[in-house]
């Protein structure tokens, strides 16, 4: 009895969560792993004081509570980059339980550097040996016994997209959090004379300045110290004192100055003298599906053009898949939201300029942002999927020629392809570039991508004017950007830029199938800030709009009204570009504060009450609803499988009643309207993209550059296009 009640006890007592830090390479799986281990428990932030994406996720397993916190992807701990800084300043100050470094098993050497650097923290570490089946199928073996008991740790072999080895990854875990005495690293030797200037500096430390021997890890503050670290050396003000002098004199005379890559090939020694001992090689002589794949895709003249018609096969894609849904979405809003609406304001007794307001300002405005919901996570699936498969960084290193000619290199691209989702993130993601130049550069030319923001824009006025073709007409928008880009950085680095084009290195992972549960995660949070901005800002300044479009109070023309006046006090600017109207000028007024918000102006300012002389019942608009999805998806199923020339049953074509986007078409003819999507694209970024240039750089001046040039380039392309379109004949 005493037995099961002190079991009793300890049961209903709340256990120590246990802290574990995920470490990893970049491209060694560590966010697969992450989200087959939390998947949509994860809660995604930002680090304190910087915007790098932090993700985190509380799990129980065997009736224990594990907290994992995702560190951002680094190659070593140096630290240099924004990554390296926060992965380091987290181990170091917050000291989690446990370290668990996931491994690419297939490249072990590499990965192994930042195996050695984990542990010199003296914290209990986990290695998930991931991509196992690919490792398995390369003919490899690898002795974990050896690895084990080399380093002090234990290794778990994983395949994260499949969820293979996580159950023994965890219980490791937990194993090494509970028992940490018994998990303690081994302390590698890095030779004799580097050991004795390590215990020297030590033995200072623990006499001298006892509080840093607490707050930091012993051996790693010493070999940072003898690293000559300056952010630890400002930070423990060990800086100035001869003791690191005389301490590294040894050292210095047999070695030479630079200790830091003193310590790089210690610890590049050891990982390679392990992975010679635990790793095994069978020979064959088959030529591997990454190399034949790459010796095509690489190809110095077929790289630009495949990856011209991937990106025109993506667009094709989303467009298929994306625009039935949009009209389906389209139909409810317009149709039975609008009715239910009216009917409930009406039951109600709600007085008519509320009813307006619901009506034209929510439904009108946000509303028609959100028809495009599923072409934006349409676009964003396969983007994703490119960036699993690893083709995105076989992109970034087949643009590195062209990138040269703008005097930057491949890794530039890559906030520039990040820039199709979204802008804010793009101008982040330059952190990763080193040089200061290369990064302002390259955010001067991300507002040029095609944003998701600016899809809708497109998708309004292809399927009125160029139905036929509208995924080419987009996919040209997109090149268009790039194009653009690379002319203006060619003139930046010309003018206020110059300087020589940084050597490019960058790793390129072995293609893979992502996951569909990977893919689904990704593509949500890729998508999932369109929703929340529209649910939020962008219904906010519907409803302003909405206002401005209704004030001075009752007037009988929104022309008249004060959104109105101030459209058509800008008008003339537009005229050589073929849109001078009112309704268009005063669509990108507002469209400076989100490029989405353009739809929803036009929506507002063409939206009239459809008329009807006898409206569904509640029933009847739930079952064309049903009815209609379902044509939908048959639609959107036909149009993919018709990209690849296999052909099905055509769905229904509904009567497409008149609607708010019929009056677009006369205001606009083909050649104005392809003058308007250039327009939009260039002429500057949105507010939330301004506030990332501020946060980034520290200062609005490059915010302000990038809009003034801006709306200059927008200016001139849109009149080339329109201009020289008439004179080509093609319409005005």
């Amino acid at each position: 009895m005493k037995n099961q009640a002190a079991l009793k006890m300890a049961l209903s007592e709340p256990a120590k969560t246990l802290t574990v830090a995920v470490a990893g390479n970049p491209n060694a799986g560590k966010s697969t792993l992450i989200n087959a281990l939390a998947g949509t428990r994860l809660q995604v932030g930002n680090w304190p004081g910087v915007t790098v994406e932090k993700k985190e996720a509380t799990l129980l397993f065997q009736g224990r509570r594990l907290r994992l916190v995702d560190l951002p992807g680094t190659y070593s701990l140096s630290p240099y980059s924004q990554e390296e800084i926060i992965a380091l300043d987290y181990l170091v100050q917050e000291h989690p339980d446990v370290i668990v470094d996931v491994v690419d098993s297939t490249n072990l050497e590499r990965n192994l550097y930042l195996t050695m650097q984990l542990l010199e923290l003296g914290i209990p570490v986990v290695v998930a040996l991931n991509i196992y089946d690919e490792f398995q199928k390369k003919g490899y073996e690898i002795n974990t016994s050896l690895l084990e008991g080399s380093l002090g740790l234990r290794a778990v072999p994983t395949v994260a997209t499949r969820g293979e080895g996580l159950e023994e990854l965890l219980a490791a875990v937990l194993e090494a959090g509970d028992h940490p005495e018994a998990h303690r690293p081994r302390t590698l030797n890095y030779g004799q004379d580097l050991e004795t200037a390590v215990q020297e500096v030590e033995r200072h430390v623990q006499v001298r300045h006892p509080d840093l021997a607490t707050r930091y890890p012993q051996r790693w503050l010493a070999l940072k110290l003898l690293e000559r670290d300056e952010r630890l050396l400002r930070e423990t003000n060990l800086g100035n004192g001869p003791f690191l002098e005389q301490a590294t004199r040894h050292l210095r005379e047999g070695h030479g100055d630079d200790l830091e890559e003193l310590l790089a090939e210690a610890r590049y020694g050891q990982a390679a003298g392990l992975t010679r001992e635990a790793l095994k090689k069978k020979a064959t002589g088959r030529r591997e599906l990454t190399e034949k794949i790459d010796a095509i895709v690489l190809n110095r003249f077929l790289g630009i053009p495949i990856f011209l018609v991937a990106m025109w096969l993506m667009f094709k894609l989303t467009f298929d898949v994306g625009n039935p849904l949009v009209d389906w979405v389209d139909g409810v809003f317009t149709g039975p939201l609008t009715r239910w609406t009216k009917a409930l304001f009406t039951a109600i007794a709600a007085p008519e300029w509320l009813v307006s307001l619901a009506t034209e300002g929510v439904i009108g405005g946000a509303g028609m942002v959100l028809t495009f919901v599923p072409l934006i996570f349409a676009m964003m699936f396969f983007i994703t999927l490119l960036e699993g498969s690893g083709y995105m960084a076989r992109a970034a290193f087949v643009m590195d020629r062209a990138m040269h000619a703008m005097g930057l290199h491949g890794k530039s691209f890559i906030p520039m392809i990040l820039g199709f989702g979204c802008n804010v993130p793009a101008i982040y993601a330059t952190r990763t570039l080193e040089n200061p130049k290369d990064k302002i550069l390259t955010a001067l030319l991300v507002p040029l991508m095609s944003c998701g923001a600016k899809l809708p824009v497109y998708v309004l006025f292809t399927g009125l004017f160029f139905a036929a073709y509208a995924s080419t007409v987009i996919w040209a928008m997109y090149v268009l950007g790039i194009v653009l880009a690379m002319g203006m950085g060619i003139l930046f680095r010309r003018t206020l830029f110059k300087g020589e084009s940084p050597l490019f290195i960058m790793e390129l992972p072995p293609y893979r199938l992502p996951t569909l549960k990977s893919l689904l995660i990704h593509t949500w949070e890729k998508g999932k800030h369109f929703l929340v901005k529209a649910g939020t800002y962008i219904l906010a300044i519907s409803i302003l709009m909405w206002f401005l479009l209704n004030l001075p109070w009752g007037v009988a023309d929104k022309k008249d009204s004060v959104l109105g006046k101030l459209g058509q006090g800008i008008a003339p600017i537009f005229q050589p570009l073929g849109f001078n109207q009112w309704q268009a000028a005063s669509a990108l007024v507002t469209g400076f504060i989100a490029k989405e918000i353009v739809v929803s102006t036009m929506g507002q300012i063409y939206g009239t009450e459809e008329e009807k002389e006898e409206a569904p019942s509640f029933g009847e608009d739930l079952q064309e609803i049903g009815v209609s999805l379902g044509k939908a998806f048959w639609e959107a199923g036909s149009n993919v499988f018709s990209t690849f020339g296999i052909a099905t049953l055509a769905a229904e074509e509904d009567e497409k009643t008149e609607s708010w986007r019929d009056k677009l078409t006369e205001s606009f003819t083909p050649l104005s309207a392809l003058a308007f999507m250039a327009f939009t694209l260039l002429y500057m970024p949105c507010m939330v993209t301004a506030a990332a240039y501020k946060h980034e750089f520290g200062t609005w001046k490059w915010f302000g550059l990038a809009t003034a040039y801006g709306l200059i380039l927008a200016w001139l392309v849109a009149f080339i296009i329109f201009q020289g379109g008439r004179l080509l004949g093609l319409g005005g």
